[in-house]
């Protein structure tokens, strides 16, 4: 551990202290505080005749030598450390004073801040280690600390590890005592990287003019689509430009209210119907092939629910849908409007290739499910920190492999046409990759790191190659899959340990997470990460935009506060549709009526948590699937379509609000 030497306790110097990793600090002091309170206890305990006694044999042991007599002393925290409020202003430093005892072969002090004498071998002296740059005091100026609130501070909520910018194009750590400087310790916005895939046209077609998407840009791109202006190529571009340019507004065609939190709602691949799953144990399937004009048509029961629905899917040809709830089971409809039967059951909590599953109380909770490409298989991530791999045909667990240290949360697969690479989104904070040819040893092929706290999402481009997450320390981030960490280098630098010791505690759940615990992680090898939204409270989901709709040009996810956030490729944001303020109204009277006479009296109002949020694949339209109420306890799924002015005249009245089976509300 280096830092600026002070050979003199007045001298000034250091600002930040560097440190390996970002618990060197609070790991150094203890062992030598502990050293010290050794020391102490053995001086306590020995009389002064035992010391001369030992002296004397150990000189005759080593020539005349005492190794008692003449052992250097490890530096040692003095009885206390002050902290002070200079540099004009900059924020506070902790000056850590160290006791020491100068060894042979260190430097003389020639190019010390002070400009004297070097220290002289064998006398003791003092050091300073300066850590500072906090923009809040946490003590009075002037004021010290003792040892033992020294390292308290260092293991509290307001002690965190930065990355700091040496100047010379290297990157140090520093712990940053006091207030959150957000605007150095978060990713940069605009992204660098991110701006290089908007403009290399993976993620739709790219505007060097850089015009507004006014609407009469967007007027002038239909008149030359019309008349055929360009060639091919350019018609291209601007149909993707077009398509770009119409982001739904906040402004709802529709608002469906249920008497229960809706848990997810998604489009199928041709967009002509739409299903939503609902804390109720039901899962309701709209026809919408007329995407403005919705049908009901059929409502699916889940037997073997516990406590929520977690999570849904369709089968590749849109046939079947399968979802899952805190249970080992995943159920199995058909989305056939005519076939009325109740639903198929796949038990996975079978032997499979890589071990047994069952916990202690007989199975486990499933938070996720996916259907292979080829439809043949199924995925699921579980409560047991597992992945498991079904066969539907077979009725069998092909692979139920351990391979996370928490919760799997999240589980995709990377490609829509291929069924052997997939990957896994976990409450240890990592990304895994797996290929199914080879997981039966248990060992995935590679890894993403970089989030902070547990994963709640993944989503895949679907084209082998680029995945997007949601993470608890409120980032949603983009990784491609060249990048992944290779499980040698995973395995040798343990990258979770970064995690695994974090110097706060945080839930999700019921607890708000504060700017100053995001830190970024060492090794973290995303490509963009984008901020803004909230993650609390449940597994909030994102994605990547559908091509055709929206020419893949944006991200997008539900957050705790209401909102759906779009994000353009470099991390800026695209678009914030309200949801909150749109869809106030409550459940159904039934519904309304039963909880307030026999449940509470609330006064907070209206809220909302989007959880999902489903983008037509074709249509400018997108549905937020939310919990909503003033506990929210009861749930919508609204529709908010592209509208170029909210205040067009001739267009149909906007914002019907509607029950579950699309018959109008009655307030």
């Amino acid at each position: 551990m280096s830092g600026s030497q002070n050979t003199g306790h007045g001298e000034q110097g250091g600002g930040w202290h560097p440190l390996n990793t970002p618990n060197d600090l609070l790991d150094w002091l203890e062992a030598h505080n502990h050293e010290d309170e050794e020391r102490n206890e053995d001086e306590d305990e020995d009389e002064d005749d035992d010391d001369e006694e030992e002296e004397e044999e150990d000189e005759e042991e080593y020539g005349g030598e005492s190794p008692h007599a003449e052992r250097p002393q490890s530096p040692r925290l003095s009885d206390r450390a002050t902290i002070n409020d200079e540099g004009g202003g900059n924020g506070i430093e902790v000056e850590v004073v160290l006791e020491e005892v100068v060894e042979e072969g260190e430097d003389n002090g020639e190019g010390s801040h002070g400009g004297g004498a070097g220290p002289v071998v064998g006398e003791p002296r003092t050091r300073l280690l300066r850590i500072g740059g906090g923009k809040e005091l946490l003590v009075p100026p002037g004021g010290s600390l003792t040892q033992r609130e020294f390292l308290a501070l260092l293991r509290g909520q307001y002690i965190n590890p930065t990355i700091i910018d040496d100047g010379g194009g290297g990157q140090r750590f520093a712990w940053n005592i006091g207030g959150f400087d957000g605007a150095k310790a978060f990713p940069k916005v605009p992204s660098d990287e991110g701006r290089k895939l908007m403009e290399s046209g993976v993620f739709g077609a790219y505007d060097i003019r850089a015009r507004s998407r006014s609407r009469k840009v967007l007027a002038r791109r239909l008149l030359d689509r019309e008349l055929g202006v360009n060639g091919p190529s350019g018609r291209r571009i601007t149909q993707g430009l077009m398509a770009q340019s119409m982001i739904p507004s906040s402004k709802p065609e529709m608002v469906i209210h249920y008497d229960d939190p809706v848990c997810c709602g998604q489009f199928s691949d041709d967009g002509n119907f739409f299903y939503a799953c609902v804390k109720d144990f039901k899962v309701r399937m709209y026809d919408t092939s007329n995407p403005y004009q919705w049908k009901h048509y059929k409502t699916v029961r889940y037997p073997y629910g516990q406590w929520t629905m977690t999570d849904a899917d369709l089968s590749p040809d849109n046939k079947w849908l399968a979802f899952s709830s805190l249970q080992p089971t995943v159920g199995i409809a058909s989305t056939d409007p005519n076939d009325t039967g109740e639903p198929y059951s796949l038990d996975l909590s079978g032997d499979g290739s890589s071990g047994h599953l069952e916990s202690m109380f007989g199975g486990f909770a499933i938070f996720s499910v996916r259907f292979s490409g080829d439809g043949r298989h199924i995925v699921a991530g579980t409560g047991h920190n597992s992945i498991v791999v079904y066969d539907i045909e077979r009725r069998k667990s092909l692979h139920n492999v351990v391979g996370h240290s928490d919760d799997v949360n999240a589980v995709c697969f990377a490609d829509k046409s291929s069924p052997h690479i997939l990957y896994s989104g976990s409450d240890d904070c990592t990304i895994k990759v797996w290929d199914t040819r080879s997981m039966g040893d248990g060992r995935e092929a590679g890894a993403f790191v970089g989030h902070t706290e547990g994963l709640t999402y993944i989503d895949t481009k679907g084209d082998g190659r680029y995945v997007l997450s949601n993470g608890k320390d409120q980032s949603m981030k983009l990784w491609d899959l060249r990048m992944a960490m290779s499980t040698s280098r995973f395995e040798e630098l343990d990258p979770t340990a970064v995690t695994r010791e974090r110097q706060y505690e945080y839930d999700y759940r019921w607890q708000e997470y504060e700017d100053y615990q995001w830190f970024p992680h060492p090794h973290d090898n995303s490509l963009v990460t984008f901020r803004g939204h909230r993650v609390q409270r449940t597994l909030i989901r994102c994605h990547f935009s559908p091509p055709n709709s929206t020419d893949s040009r944006y991200v997008f996810s539900g957050s705790h506060d209401g909102f759906v956030y779009v994000w353009n490729l470099d991390a800026t944001l695209a678009a914030k549709i309200d949801v909150q303020s749109v869809t106030k109204g409550g459940p159904t009277p039934r519904a309304t009526n039963r909880r307030h006479r026999l449940h509470y009296r609330d006064t907070r109002g209206w809220e909302v948590l989007v959880r999902d949020v489903g983008w037509h694949p074709n249509a400018p339209m997108l549905v937020a699937s939310s919990w909503s109420g003033p506990a929210m306890d009861g749930g919508t799924a609204s529709l908010h379509a592209f509208n170029e002015n909210e205040s067009d005249e001739g267009d149909p009245a906007m914002g019907l609000k509607v029950n579950e089976k699309l018959r109008p509300h009655r307030l």
